[in-house]
């Protein structure tokens, strides 16, 4: 059996909360006899949500502030001090809790734990991380939105982060790592995109050159590496695809009577394929460069995609990523 794990769920903040993210702590219970969560939210709103015997692996902490996604983070630090994405970030810096998850925002989950947890050593500023469905397995991209605007130095320490965690999770001895650019050449790209490169050429890390975006889902690089305004709208980009793929094979199969037949002898080929590109098996962001795991679900996250959001900081916790990160930067 497996060293228990200890979960703070902020179950208030994200689009879907509380149920949401409450049908994914049950479900989390039910099958793992190794893991104790905590409930982070309003009480009487939380207990609607669960059956009348409560399983002793389940605790509930009240608080009636929740942070909304209007709040600006300044102002979150500053008079939110007992809203349920804090509270959760807290228990993890006061050793309560291995990993918090939250479906709230981002921008302020980001300042509480940078705030609580501060950074790890040699990491100047924590980034965004999530796998990405490939054609034969997932490669992990960041930075997804933490720091818009990054320096050539941290682009480097992005990569060496990614290096580490791709290393650990997908058990790679020497993952391929990628700078995401217009084009492969050495030549394109401004002039951060170049001196990171140069960055990284001169590092021990298995960097094999640029990306362009539609190489991503090729399997061809196990580390995507870039700022993290182009990743936040490189990654939202492909759920949009998904969903509009999703949506045209639906129209076809709905278009006439014959059609209707066949999706039905097809329904086991279409749910194999849908659920290999499924962009809520791959929820969960890592913010990586923390001293402390932290999980960013997606904000409108489904009871589906919070329960993979979870999965996501049980690997991290389990696989150590904080210790080897601090080794590895």
């Amino acid at each position: 059996m497996n060293k228990p794990v200890t979960l703070a769920l902020d179950v208030m903040s994200g689009e879907n909360d509380p149920h949401s993210s409450i049908e994914a702590a049950l479900k989390l219970i039910s099958v793992n006899e190794s893991v104790n969560l905590y409930l982070i939210g309003n009480e009487d709103k939380i207990k609607k949500y669960l059956p009348r015997k409560i399983d002793d692996r389940l605790s509930i902490r009240h608080t009636d502030e929740v942070i909304t996604m209007k709040d600006s983070p300044m102002d979150v630090l500053r008079r939110k001090k007992q809203s349920s994405m804090r509270l959760a970030v807290e228990m993890v810096a006061n050793k309560k809790a291995d990993a918090c998850i939250s479906s709230g925002n981002t921008g302020a989950l980001l300042a509480i734990s940078k705030y609580l947890l501060k950074t790890i050593p040699n990491i100047s500023r924590p980034a965004l991380a999530k796998s990405i469905p490939t054609i034969k397995s997932f490669t992990y991209m960041l930075d997804l939105g933490a720091n818009s605007n990054c320096t050539a130095e941290q682009l480097l320490e992005f990569a060496k982060m990614g290096s580490v965690i791709a290393r650990e999770i997908k058990n790679i001895k020497e993952p391929r790592i990628c700078l995401l650019n217009i084009g492969h050449e050495r030549i394109k790209g401004h002039e951060v995109i170049k001196e990171a490169a140069t960055l990284l050429e001169q590092s021990d890390l298995n960097y094999i050159g640029f990306i362009e975006g539609n190489y991503i889902a090729e399997d061809y690089a196990d580390v995507v590496v870039t700022d993290g305004f182009t990743g936040n709208i490189s990654v939202k980009t492909m759920e949009g695809s998904i969903k509009m793929l999703n949506g045209f094979i639906s129209d076809a199969f709905n278009s006439n009577p014959y059609n209707k037949i066949s999706s039905f002898l097809a329904k086991p080929a279409i749910n194999e394929f849908k659920s290999r590109i499924d962009p809520r098996r791959f929820n969960g962001g890592l913010f990586l460069g923390l001293n402390g795991v932290v999980v960013k679900s997606h904000g409108a996250s489904d009871s589906f995609g919070f329960y993979h959001a979870l999965l996501s900081a049980i690997d991290e916790v389990e696989k150590d990523i904080i210790k080897k990160l601090i080794s590895g930067s």
